[in-house]
């Protein structure tokens, strides 16, 4: 793979600027580089892509329209209405309060799944490095939206045992749910670095047989996986988001189940 890579030049001068500057700050910490290449490739990419997306949106910000909308303010309104449809139809009313978060992590993992498609870059996703960093913010987020939903204790207690389960149940349910919940950060990581770095590992074998034409259908198919794969990440997220929110319904006065609906946990 090493010997099929070519050093971006965006990398290159990301790091004649600013690599002398990082390693002196890292230097005292005991951090010592030998190479050229201080920051990471990933790393400048993933910069890249965070100042792309703060740019774009303070430039939105001066040209928004209620009345003369322009063809991009229609584009992302359409997105952000497609997430907050799939955080509502998951969770409830209450699911806008976590489009932030979402929506800009997705909007990062689209645009960092097709950098890499664009001659000169790469992308900061086929790094398990990136994807291990935004599964971890997911998990991290929902955890701490399902205790400040819940309460600790009640969001703990939903891990030991199903309501209208038997207690003693807990013993074997909560070290399920455990390895269930750790597993997420890696399959939500994993699923995401192997098929970016898949693709582009295929792309640049074939570009180095022919260039320009042999890759282009696999091109082609990296537009489709690159948008597919951050709609899956926030798909699950969203998912494993409703289930640490949720508020699950104990039985009624009469013995019955209280209705489910919209915020029953869901199994993810």
């Amino acid at each position: 793979m090493e010997k099929l890579e070519h050093p971006l030049w965006i990398v290159q001068a990301v790091n004649a600027v600013l690599g002398p500057i990082v390693a002196a700050a890292l230097a005292p910490l005991g951090f010592h580089f030998s190479g050229p290449e201080i920051i990471p490739n990933y790393l400048v990419m993933t910069m890249l892509i965070v100042a792309a997306i703060t740019v774009m949106c303070v430039i939105m910000r001066s040209r928004l329209s209620v009345e003369h909308p322009g063809k991009f303010q229609i584009i992302l309104e359409d997105g952000v209405m497609a997430v907050v449809g799939l955080l509502e139809e998951w969770i409830g009313p209450t699911g806008r309060q976590y489009l932030p978060l979402i929506a800009a992590l997705g909007l990062f993992i689209l645009m960092g799944n097709y950098a890499g498609l664009v001659p000169g870059l790469m992308a900061p996703t086929s790094s398990i490095n990136v994807t291990l960093g935004c599964a971890i913010t997911i998990w991290v987020y929902y955890h701490y939206q399902g205790i400040r939903a819940q309460g600790i204790g009640h969001y703990i207690a939903h891990f030991w045992a199903p309501p209208g389960a038997p207690w003693w149940i807990g013993f074997i349910m909560f070290p399920i749910e455990l390895i269930s919940h750790t597993s997420r950060v890696m399959s939500l990581s994993l699923r995401l670095f192997g098929n970016i770095f898949g693709e582009e590992l295929v792309i640049l074998i074939l570009g180095s047989i022919i260039p320009v034409i042999v890759p282009l259908p696999m091109m082609f198919l990296g537009l489709i996986t690159g948008g597919l794969q951050a709609f899956i990440f926030v798909l699950l997220s969203v998912i494993y988001l409703q289930g640490a929110v949720a508020v699950a319904h104990e039985e009624d006065g009469h013995g019955h189940d209280a209705p489910s609906g919209i915020h029953a946990p869901a199994s993810a």
